[in-house]
């Protein structure tokens, strides 16, 4: 295989700058995150391509451009406490622990939960996986600065909106309809809301039932 991070180097260059995200801290932390270390070997010849790929369970790994538009999105600062609701493979929070954040990601799906908390900790990265219920947030480490759902809801989960510091933002794919979902970004200051609407795009469902 070609080196891992000419791949990731043309990665980012065709499909994220040339697609207009140029924040710094992604740009670097799109770069420097090994991908195909998140995906099943029998497809990490195709870990930097412009798809999204399956990781199982009915699963995939997100579009490299979406990871970046949402990392994007959230407007991380170096110390920021994220919550990221649906771990998935563990590419997204690699990302943002990459971008200095601290992450707590959660997922419903315990194999997964295992897994990417194992790739994680081998690349280094401190960001802290729990195997649950992503609707109900993760109460014992809030409140958070950020917070990232990647998976599509018809709105954000109530819980979630308990779990904000008074300043913070919220990245979250809504249902449109017709098969596809909508970015929405939440900015929250104090108990006012203000939405911003962005790309439209696909995630798998944000579901509430627990599984091993």
């Amino acid at each position: 295989m070609e080196r891992w991070e000419t791949r990731a180097e043309e990665m980012v260059l065709s499909q994220i700058l040339s697609r207009g995200v140029s924040d710094p801290g992604v740009i670097d932390a799109m770069m420097r995150v090994p991908r195909h270390l998140f995906v099943p070997v029998l497809l990490r010849d195709r870990a930097y391509e412009d798809t999204p790929l399956p990781i199982g369970f009915g699963q995939t790994i997100s579009q490299p451009f979406m990871v970046a538009l949402m990392s994007g999105l959230l407007k991380i600062k170096p110390g920021m406490k994220v919550l990221e609701v649906g771990t998935g493979s563990g590419y997204q929070a690699a990302v943002l622990c990459c971008m200095g954040a601290e992450v707590h990601s959660i997922e419903r799906i315990g194999s997964l939960a295992a897994s990417s908390s194992k790739i994680l900790r081998h690349l280094g990265f401190k960001g802290k996986i729990y195997h649950g219920d992503g609707n109900a947030g993760i109460p014992s480490e809030a409140p958070f600065d950020r917070i990232l759902v990647t998976a599509a809801s018809d709105s954000v989960p109530v819980a979630l909106f308990e779990q904000t510091k008074d300043i913070c933002r919220i990245v979250i794919p809504i249902r449109s309809g017709g098969g596809l979902d909508r970015l929405l970004t939440v900015l929250v200051k104090g108990k006012t809301y203000t939405e911003e609407w962005g790309e439209y795009c696909r995630f798998v469902p944000l579901l509430d039932s627990v599984s091993e």
